[in-house]
């Protein structure tokens, strides 16, 4: 990998698990009000980035981009409401590396299923970590039955079954997206955006019939939805970039550093209990996904 695709995965790294952060502390505010907020202030803060790019270097786009750009949209929507659930229902810490190591779980075992791929020991060995840190991540931390405000806490296995669903989606998207910016030719920068107004239509008429509640979810948490807005577009227009030339078998272990990220993020500013448990096991998964890209 050139230092180039390097320091791009690393700030994205970084940019991800800031912005997952964000959607955690909002997680209290319903899914699709925070989703559909963020999504139309993403449209807003890039659409003159895209346009500047688009004047620049006008893209050449068939029906099949269109295709692949609604398709993210799609796939994009569904993963951001899944995320939304599991972080209502548990951890950052923990529905942030399960979800992620399942993304990259669920791609590697595909190359193995229907691409005829035949793995190493070394990525056999990878597969086996990244399960080995799901579960370890996954196992409810018994000490701490009620929240901060003295409300029960959902059963961790409600949390742990949401993130498995967003790896779900998280292995598509990545899969459907590189196809698109490598294949087709897709320009990264319209790849990335396509998903933000794409869910800020889509949402669209489920949250105007309660302006009141977009009003205070906007009021109480305009500092995350702003965060997340310029964070979220950035992690994988980035990520994007460096896949357009540089093998997906390097970015993808690369960029899941930010599940160390996250899990740090849990603790130091979400107070999250089970810090040394967490650290193992998100260090196993990380650890697994580039034995899995090695081998």
């Amino acid at each position: 990998m050139s230092p180039l695709a390097l320091s791009l995965i690393l700030i994205a790294a970084i940019a991800h698990a800031s912005w997952n952060l964000f959607s955690k502390q909002a997680a209290s505010t319903g899914a699709v009000f925070f989703i559909w907020l963020l999504a139309v202030a993403a449209t807003g803060l890039y659409a003159p980035v895209v346009a500047i790019v688009a004047v620049a270097d006008p893209p050449h786009l068939t029906a099949l981009n269109w295709v692949f750009m609604t398709g993210t949209g799609v796939l994009e929507a569904g993963y951001f409401l899944l995320l939304q659930f599991g972080y209502r229902k548990g951890d950052l810490s923990l529905v942030y590396p399960v979800g992620r190591g399942t993304g990259a779980l669920l791609a590697a075992l595909a190359g193995i299923l229907l691409l005829g791929e035949r793995p190493s020991p070394v990525a056999l060995a990878g597969i086996g970590c990244i399960v080995a840190g799901i579960i370890a991540i996954g196992i409810p931390a018994g000490a701490r039955a009620v929240d901060a405000d003295h409300s029960p806490r959902p059963p961790a296995a409600v949390a742990v079954t949401l993130a498995l669903c967003t790896g779900v989606f998280i292995a598509s998207y990545t899969i459907w997206d590189k196809y698109a910016v490598t294949n087709l030719r897709t320009p990264p920068m319209l790849q990335g955006y396509a998903a933000f107004p794409f869910m800020a239509l889509a949402f669209a008429p489920l949250v105007i019939r309660d302006p009141g509640r977009i009003a205070r979810v906007w009021r109480e948490f305009r500092p995350q939805v702003l965060a997340a807005g310029v964070l979220a577009p950035l992690a994988y227009v980035l990520v994007l970039v460096a896949l357009s030339f540089s093998a997906v078998s390097a970015i993808a272990p690369a960029r899941e550093v930010s599940i160390l990220f996250g899990v740090v993020l849990g603790r130091r500013l979400l107070g999250e209990g089970g810090m040394a448990r967490k650290l193992t096991a998100a260090a196993a998964i990380v650890a697994g996904i580039v034995a899995v890209a090695v081998g």
